[in-house]
């Protein structure tokens, strides 16, 4: 997205192509933002993307604005730390709370790891070591700068934003920004209009370029009711005299289940 009228870039550095590692940098002549830096998961050629070196320099991005705080979309903070980058992250109050539990629980996995794989002996380096770890987060969480949904954030003269209600898990976003007289919409991922747990997605009027999550924009959800679905699997499994294993995320999609 360039022209002479207009020099504003939009960089796709994840989350592209793929569910995971959802980084986008919206950039103008002076001024540079990331909205989200997650980490890739999945198969082995998706993590593998995480050792690899963006081509970013990272000290001279202004801010980070995150839209949830799922590992795709936050877990990759502390690889931005390391490389450099010390500027303010912005979260609404929850998603700063759920990232930080997010990043220390990988941080740890991670760990453990590496460990494994040098006491196993099957790493091609040596020693393997964690892509972070603890003291990363330690570093990385003092740069959150908390902020309300609705209050509008003035970055520098090239960005202001605000977060609207996404409905997909405890404090999930829509980022509306302001960049040069043109509102960009980062939807980040986007609930039901009727979830269980949290508001509705909020309504957005208007918007000069619209950035949505798309994961299942190629099928539509059945009428039937998912309660009534999964009271079936359950009942079926209890009269077999079976075990029932529901895989799932643990933040916000455990919860509705229960």
């Amino acid at each position: 997205m360039a022209a002479s009228s207009f020099p504003v870039t939009l960089q796709f550095y994840g989350g592209a192509g793929t569910v995971t590692g959802s980084k986008m940098m919206l950039k103008t002549k002076n001024h540079q933002v990331l909205i989200d830096c997650g980490l890739f998961q999945g198969l082995k050629e998706l993590r593998l993307k995480n050792w690899e070196s963006l081509p970013v320099d990272f000290t001279k991005l202004d801010a980070v604005i995150l839209t949830h705080g799922h590992l795709d979309h936050c877990g990759y903070l502390p690889v931005l730390v390391k490389n450099g980058y010390s500027g303010p992250i912005y979260a609404t109050q929850p998603t700063r709370d759920v990232t930080e539990i997010i990043l220390r629980d990988s941080a740890k996995l991670q760990m453990e790891d590496a460990e494994q794989a040098n006491k196993g002996g099957y790493s091609v380096h040596h020693p393997a070591k964690p892509l972070y770890d603890e003291n990363d987060v330690d570093i990385t969480m003092p740069l959150f700068v908390p902020q309300d949904e609705g209050e509008w954030v003035i970055i520098n003269e090239d960005f202001k934003f605000c977060f609207r209600k996404s409905g997909h898990m405890l404090g999930s976003a829509i980022i509306e920004l302001k960049c040069q007289n043109r509102i960009f919409v980062f939807t980040g991922d986007l609930g039901r209009k009727k979830p269980l747990l949290m508001h509705p997605p909020a309504f957005i009027k208007k918007a000069d370029y619209l950035i949505v999550e798309s994961t299942y924009g190629d099928r539509l959800h059945e009428e039937r009711s998912p309660y009534e679905q999964l009271q079936e699997v359950v009942q079926y499994t209890y009269d077999k005299g079976g075990i029932l294993v529901i895989p799932s995320f643990a933040v916000e999609r455990a919860q509705e289940l229960l």
